[in-house]
């Protein structure tokens, strides 16, 4: 089963997606530059939630 934060980094990414895409739908920047940040956040959270499985995994083997 995935890491917590990968679930959650997914999440956020295309949350802030549909932030972004709304943002430009109604030419408001700042609802745009929130999509774009949390895009981001979504990102490293999911690359964070990929280290942990690599590192459970890596236990298992061991």
């Amino acid at each position: 089963m995935p890491d917590h934060d990968r679930i959650e980094g997914a999440a956020k990414n295309i949350g802030g997606k549909i932030k972004e895409a709304a943002g430009n739908l109604t030419g408001d920047e700042k609802l745009k530059a929130e999509g774009k940040a949390d895009q981001v956040s979504g990102k490293v959270q999911n690359a964070v939630g990929g280290v942990k499985d690599s590192l459970r995994d890596t236990d298992k083997r061991n």
